[in-house]
């Protein structure tokens, strides 16, 4: 299975993308896949919009997730050279001036647009930090299958994924060995109830975020970064660092989590389609929370 899966990798991305559109009709109007999930997220994220309009992000949103499975699969064989060609990287400055001072980054992101092809960051190093560690946090996999799929995906373009439990190991080792680092946190995931920190509006809805990210970056006092993408046309992706804090150490609590969330929210609401809807994120409620807390 993973002798055929390279083997399509290696198609162009004109015959993948042909298989994202067949993909698609299978999916989406034979399949319906989380059909339910995508409408109920939408028409409470965006109130204001027309059914009409809902349903067109939907088919749109649908376009694209197949798009991003056959991109990811191109990781597993991609050049550098033609990487270069589908994505391009700017603001890099940013995170080289942090290697300059002996500093470490940390980027925010979200699960929008093919934030898979982020691993590449390593490629747009200037020479001198071809050799930095760039980190991507990662939940392990429950199939073994898939776990090594997409560690090997990427792992591909100079990343190296590190399980989400050995974060803070690798922070201090890195730290001690005085070697530049930028850890890469997806941070729009529901956490679990005994996990919540933080509730604060997110598209339309009182929402748990994660707050560990912040909570690492404040330790190292890292310099922290949000890394927006845009998508001009198939096949091409601009990345965009900016920053939201030089030190960690000095923002106050909770500050850096919600201005990345404000930022990831404007990139959503300028492109709602390169948005990953099909996770139920706001299946925990406020009032449930409540509830628990007063059980507790």
């Amino acid at each position: 299975m993973l002798f055929i899966i390279r083997q399509i990798s290696k198609l162009p991305f004109g015959i993948l993308y042909a298989i994202s559109d067949v993909v698609y009709f299978f999916l989406y109007r034979l399949i319906g896949y989380r059909k339910k999930i995508v409408r109920s997220n939408l028409s409470s994220s965006f109130p204001e919009k027309t059914e009409k309009e809902l349903r067109d992000i939907e088919r749109k949103f649908y376009h694209w997730l197949c798009d991003y499975f056959v991109e990811t699969l191109k990781l597993l064989s991609i050049t550098p050279e033609n990487m270069k060609r589908h994505l391009e990287f700017r603001n890099v400055e940013i995170i080289t001036q942090a290697y300059d001072k002996g500093q470490g980054v940390a980027a925010f992101l979200g699960h929008y647009c093919n934030w898979e092809w982020l691993s590449a960051i390593g490629l747009y190093y200037p020479e001198e930090y071809e050799h930095a560690f760039n980190g991507l946090v990662y939940h392990p996999l429950r199939n073994d299958f898939m776990d090594n799929l997409m560690k090997e995906a990427r792992s591909s373009m100079r990343g190296t994924p590190v399980p989400k439990k050995n974060i803070l190991r690798e922070l201090v080792r890195l730290k001690r060995d005085k070697t530049p680092y930028l850890f890469g946190y997806i941070f729009d995931q529901s956490p679990k109830w005994d996990n919540i920190h933080l509730w604060t509006d997110f598209l339309n809805h009182n929402s748990p975020v994660f707050t560990g990210a912040e909570r690492l970056a404040m330790k190292m006092d890292d310099r922290v970064v949000f890394l927006s993408m845009e998508r001009p046309k198939r096949g091409k992706y601009i990345a965009t660092f900016q920053l939201i804090a030089e030190h960690a150490a000095e923002t106050q609590e909770y500050e850096i989590t919600k201005k990345a969330l404000s930022l990831l929210e404007d990139s959503i609401r300028n492109a709602p389609h390169l948005y990953l809807w099909t996770h139920n994120r706001w299946k925990r409620t406020y009032e449930e929370y409540l509830q628990r807390q007063e059980r507790r």
